[in-house]
């Protein structure tokens, strides 16, 4: 008899240990679950990162802007067009295109024929 509960202890143990390992790899807060989480805190280190650039860029910005006049002159003249009294504008016009569209064939009628 107290080999047939060693027999029976032994396949208990065998199932505990079978049921640990699944929820080691499979189950809630396993493998599979953390390196998602992982995957999902790198994501959102990389954009907390984004972030922050763009925050300082914009605290400089400000910064800029509350202490200089020159850089709210720069940004009125740059955003909003300002020209100070006694300055004269000049605007500087590219030409579009040197070339000249291609000439028709004279002969050529609408209808496609001659």
């Amino acid at each position: 008899m107290p080999r047939r509960w060693l027999g029976v202890l032994l396949v208990l143990l065998a199932a505990m240990l079978v049921l640990l390992q699944y929820r080691l790899w499979l189950g809630e807060g396993g493998r599979r679950s953390v390196a998602s989480l992982e995957q999902r805190v790198d994501e959102q280190s990389r954009e907390n990162d984004g972030l922050k650039e763009r925050n300082d860029a914009l605290a400089a910005e400000v910064e800029d802007l509350k202490s200089g006049e020159a850089a709210v002159e720069e940004r009125a003249r740059s955003e909003l067009g300002m020209i100070k009294p006694g300055e004269t504008f000049y605007r500087v016009v590219e030409p579009e295109d040197a070339t000249p569209p291609p000439a028709q064939d004279p002969g050529a009628d609408a209808g496609g024929t001659p």
